[in-house]
């Protein structure tokens, strides 16, 4: 059955035939059709419009790792495009499920430099390198299959953002199209048993096992849980894995706090991390075997090739392999009193983090027991890697290896819209807060009731931080003037409130966690202690793999 439709009505019914019902985004003229077709479905699914592209694009990102569902943004082409960017290559290395619908010029004058208005060179192909898979939809009767396969590339394999782009013309285009297709099913490689049968009479046999988490794991908290005390063997994670084995558990630890461990470890299980901090920096040797779970046959290798390397997701691997160690592994005395002490050590070791601890504390209690918390590049945000207790899976959201100043206030608001069951609270330094900051208009509007706290030492605090210690107290270019920001969020319709220490802390944060509107709670802080330290720890064995 077909039916006359424009391009925009297409990817709109294929949208909604995909399960969308939300979208983010901004409209502009080279997406005019496309947001015709939004009004006319409005009853089906619905756009959060916000301020800037890259709210846009973080909004969707946060969305997407809080409930490891396909989150979709949409964006003109040209600048708009180039604005979402920076969230769509965190979203690439976070492995998150985002679609960034792009608009295009017209179709006729794509790569002639003829300066039509956001043109700019080949942005298909930075499209596709952000991106494990893009593609430009050319004609309306083609949206159904190009939507589909993209949501089903988004859920199959390794989860990283999908793109498309559709010219306006194209948009505009009426043509005869045929019912949107089904979602189609998700492709998973299905694992080896024989070298799950190697992994397990190594773990079996190992005495001193460990198990590193990264988010490849957020779907198999229980199974590693349970491989975990089956083996007495620690479970660690830093920024991504954070949450997939509950930080109150005597075998669940930090990455800095697990080092000492490193040295005696003789079977390593990596499961859905690439292992970055141990290989590069701990270092490797003949004695220690390690087995790797991961869903990209490719991502194996990228920093160590692994003596058993699984291909499989980690919740398909994972029950084979627990059954398998449980025929092939002998009783293992408890741990309980030993982690414990370790536990204890490393909280010993972290006392010079009181200031950060205080108020990452209060943030932990005030949240509950499955409230999110988001992370930024500040102080307080690098400190909550290595001290801040995690309970569930996807609670705690960072921005991985890239990094993105600013990731985290409008990352949070995602989060929020997507989860508005439980609390969120976002964590900035006053830098960070102010590239998104317009994005409290979206918040106001759209009645998303965040609780943004700001760490405002008037700075770009750690980078000034690195020129003092590092850099013969050349400080340069890092010293902020910055508003008001309690009357700049009430400007905006926002409650907001000072904090000067942790106890007021307290209150607002329990105020605006009541509030049914965003809250901003400005926290001034000095210079606060440098968590560095623990991004340069020792090697302790054989060579390091850099």
């Amino acid at each position: 059955m077909t039916a006359q439709l424009t391009g925009g009505e297409a990817v709109v019914a294929a949208l909604i035939a995909q399960g969308v019902d939300l979208v983010y985004g901004l409209p502009g003229i080279q997406n005019d059709w496309l947001y015709n077709a939004f009004f006319d479905a409005r009853d089906r699914i619905r756009v959060l419009h916000t301020r800037h592209e890259q709210g846009a694009a973080y909004m969707a990102l946060g969305h997407a790792l809080a409930t490891g569902q396909p989150a979709v943004y949409n964006v003109v082409p040209g600048p708009g495009f180039l604005n979402s960017t920076a969230a769509l290559a965190t979203a690439y290395g976070l492995n998150a499920p985002v679609l960034c619908l792009s608009g295009q010029i017209p179709s006729k004058t794509i790569g002639k430099a003829q300066g039509i208005l956001h043109e700019i060179p080949d942005q298909f192909g930075i499209l596709r390198s952000l991106t494990k898979w893009a593609a430009r939809i050319e004609a309306p009767g083609d949206a159904s299959s190009l939507v589909a396969e993209a949501f089903r590339q988004l859920r199959s394999g390794r989860q990283r953002p999908v793109g498309l782009e559709v010219p306006m013309d194209i948009l505009e285009m009426r043509a005869a199209v045929g019912a949107p297709g089904f979602p189609r099913e998700p492709e998973y490689p299905e694992p080896d048993l024989d070298l799950i049968a190697q992994a397990a009479r190594k773990l079996g046999a190992a005495k001193h096992p460990m198990i590193f988490v990264g988010g490849g794991a957020m779907n198999a908290s229980a199974e590693i849980r349970e491989l975990a005390e089956l083996l007495q063997a620690p479970v660690v994670a830093y920024r991504t894995g954070r949450g997939v084995l509950d930080s109150r558990h005597h075998l669940s630890l930090v990455a800095p706090e697990a080092h000492p461990l490193w040295q005696d470890a003789d079977v390593v299980l990596a499961v859905g991390t690439n292992l970055r901090m141990p290989l590069q920096q701990w270092g490797v040797d003949d004695d220690l075997t390690v087995i790797r779970i991961e869903v990209d046959p490719t991502a194996h290798d990228r920093i160590r090739a692994p003596d058993i390397a699984i291909t499989a997701r980690a919740e398909d691997a994972l029950r084979p392999l627990i059954d398998r160690v449980n025929r092939a592994s002998v009783a293992r005395p408890p741990r309980h009193d030993e982690m414990q002490t370790r536990k204890a050590a490393w909280n010993a070791e972290c006392a010079f983090l009181a200031p950060q601890r205080a108020f990452l504390d209060v943030i932990r209690e005030e949240l509950g027991e499955n409230g999110i918390f988001v992370e930024e590049l500040t102080q307080v945000g690098f400190s909550a890697r290595a001290i801040y207790p995690v309970y569930h899976p996807r609670t705690y959201i960072g921005t991985g290896y890239q990094g993105t100043l600013g990731f985290g206030f409008p990352t949070a608001l995602g989060v929020k819209v997507a989860r508005p069951d439980v609390p969120v609270i976002s964590v900035s330094g006053d830098g960070g807060f102010m590239f998104c900051v317009q994005e409290l208009a979206t918040a106001v509007q759209h009645k998303i009731p965040l609780v943004s706290v700001i760490f405002n030492n008037s700075q770009y605090g750690n980078v000034q931080q690195m020129q003092r210690q590092l850099y013969g107290n050349r400080v340069i270019a890092t010293d902020l003037v910055n508003p008001d920001f309690v009357r700049m969020a009430e400007s905006f319709g926002a409650a907001a409130w000072r904090a000067r220490d942790a106890a007021e802390l307290r209150s607002a944060i329990r105020a605006g966690l009541a509030a049914d509107v965003p809250v901003v709670i400005d926290v001034p802080v000095g210079d606060l202690p440098d968590v560095d330290r623990f991004r340069k720890q020792p090697r302790l064995r054989g060579r390091s793999d850099r």
